[in-house]
């Protein structure tokens, strides 16, 4: 899987030309399996477009996640924030992370989907990010 990792990373980086040094991260030798990176994201939708926007995320933009190596985790409705949708996902590295939410949002797919979706007006007011590791400490599902 490593392996594989550093390959898809490299290869994608090798056709986007911001990153110069592709060959580099290929060559690289790698000790061990990378540790995941959390990102949880938190959707703030319009007044009266939350269900919209779950069914984009139902219906396409999940799907899409997976296409392009975001590793969907959970997603939740707070129970006491109105229009709110919070999700996490997850990704090998940040590095990766940059590159998979480039490769989505180029996508004919989802830029189709996305412009049907917000022909009556946009589904989302704010989105809101953060980055995060999980510690040693942290129980882990299923084990």
């Amino acid at each position: 899987m490593a392996y594989t990792y550093r390959f898809i990373c490299a290869s994608i980086l090798m056709a986007t030309p911001l990153w110069a040094n592709a060959q580099d991260l290929a060559a690289m030798p790698l000790t061990e399996e990378p540790e995941l990176v959390y990102e949880l994201r938190t959707y703030t939708a319009h007044e009266g477009k939350l269900e919209a926007l779950e069914q984009r995320f139902r219906d396409h933009t999940m799907a899409l996640f997976e296409k392009h190596g975001i590793i969907n985790i959970s997603y939740w409705k707070p129970l006491d924030q109105p229009n709110t949708l919070i999700y996490l996902v997850a990704h090998p590295s940040q590095l990766a992370a940059a590159i998979a939410w480039q490769a989505f949002g180029n996508d004919p797919e989802w830029q189709a989907v996305y412009a049907e979706s917000i022909a009556d007006g946009r589904l989302v007011e704010n989105i809101q990010r953060t980055f995060m590791q999980q510690t040693d400490y942290s129980p882990q599902p299923g084990l």
